[in-house]
């Protein structure tokens, strides 16, 4: 039983075992978690197990092997490839006993490059540049009730800027890397570039891959995140969603999502209505 006012999208039960709280809740079904509170999970998980200072989580791949239940979830981890600059780690999301999310994650040695870079995409205009947004007309669920939204008024649908944040801890009582906190909040990108209204159109993402370039730091004290995301909708009911990843100091990585397309029976949009 979930807390009455949680203060995470998870509480532990024990070292391995979560139980996700409302504000995980998924934004297609009730009874689902939403891939965002997962994905912050098992990122805390990869770079917390077996921890090398000298090492920094720089990619994360996830699969969604099936339905993400809103039930307790056990997470494991163990290394894939072992090395001295280079390092793999796997982990799993285990819901009733079936995996339902596996993840891998590259770490890798960092070193002083600043006198190289290059290459960055431009920053975006900060969150007080553009206005709050309710986007309680396109979505719903726990998890999207719990994000705060402003976007660029010039989005349209299948491109759209935005920020985010919330004040919700990834497990409640226990503190987060700004690398989990942003990687919490990724899986969105989809949801706020979307092609089409929700209510007639099913494209829910089958994985997500996020690379950083740059370690995120939300030190600006409110926990903003940019997303730039473009949604590509192919003729053969596939699609794939890209965006470039910021923190208020500029853009730190990029993201990919694979969709599957499906149109909603005519019948199922007059019972949503």
């Amino acid at each position: 039983m979930n807390s009455p006012d949680p203060t995470g999208y998870y509480e532990r039960i024990d070292e391995q075992t979560l139980r996700p709280t409302r504000h995980a809740q998924g934004a297609w079904r009730e009874s689902e978690q939403h891939m965002g509170p997962a994905s912050g999970l098992l990122a805390r998980a990869l770079e917390t197990a077996f921890p090398r200072e000298d090492l920094q989580l720089c990619r994360i791949s996830y699969d969604i092997l099936g339905v993400i239940a809103a039930q307790d979830s056990t997470v494991e981890v163990e290394v894939v490839r072992p090395g001295r600059t280079i390092e793999m780690i796997g982990a799993r999301m285990i819901i009733g006993g079936r995996t339902a999310i596996r993840a891998t994650g590259w770490r890798l040695a960092t070193a002083d490059t600043a006198a190289v870079v290059g290459g960055t995409p431009e920053p975006m205009p900060g969150p007080d540049a553009w206005p709050g947004y309710d986007i309680s007309g396109l979505w719903s669920g726990g998890f999207i009730d719990s994000l705060d939204f402003r976007v660029d008024p010039a989005s349209v649908p299948g491109h759209c800027r935005a920020w985010l944040r919330t004040p919700i801890d990834v497990v409640a009582g226990e503190p987060s890397s700004d690398l989990v906190r942003m990687t919490g909040l990724i899986d969105s990108a989809n949801g706020i570039a979307a092609r089409r209204n929700p209510r007639e159109w099913m494209f829910p993402n089958t994985d997500l891959t996020v690379h950083y370039f740059r370690t995120p730091r939300l030190d600006d004290g409110n926990g903003w995140i940019g997303i730039d995301a473009t949604s590509t909708w192919g003729p053969n009911g596939i699609g794939v969603t890209s965006a470039v990843l910021h923190d208020t100091h500029g853009p730190v990585g990029r993201s990919e999502q694979i969709l599957t397309l499906r149109p909603i029976p005519t019948c199922q949009h007059q019972e949503a209505s």
